[in-house]
């Protein structure tokens, strides 16, 4: 048998603002209404399906690998959109991007707390 991941549900503040600000980040379709969720296909027919949750949202760490001209356009959008960024979990070096062999990394929040990763190999 083989297993593909076919979606995750991301719970968010607003399922509307959260779903819009990945799918613009990484410059990928818009988001699209799926039942009551906000579908965000990222790639290979994966897709993270947002849904509104009210109480406090668990955040989870979502990483996503892209090629190098990827990872320069969506720098690009973060300082754009002047979003806080960091090199590292641990958010002790902010404004920089991590530097892994050749790969590079970077991390920033979704609107709902969710850590996100963008990254190259």
């Amino acid at each position: 048998m083989t297993a593909k991941l076919d979606h995750m549900i991301v719970t968010a503040r607003d399922k509307h603002a959260s779903a819009t600000f990945l799918a613009d980040i990484l410059g990928v379709r818009p988001p699209v209404p799926a039942g009551h969720f906000m579908m965000v296909e990222v790639a290979h027919g994966l897709t993270l399906d947002f849904d509104d949750f009210e109480g406090d949202i668990l955040p989870q760490h979502y990483a996503f690998a892209v090629s190098e001209p990827e990872f320069d356009d969506i720098l690009g959008r973060i300082r754009e959109r002047r979003l806080r960024y960091w090199a590292d979990p641990q958010r002790t070096r902010p404004d920089e991007v991590a530097q892994r062999g050749p790969g590079r990394a970077v991390y920033f929040e979704d609107p709902s707390g969710h850590w996100i990763e963008v990254l190259t190999r």
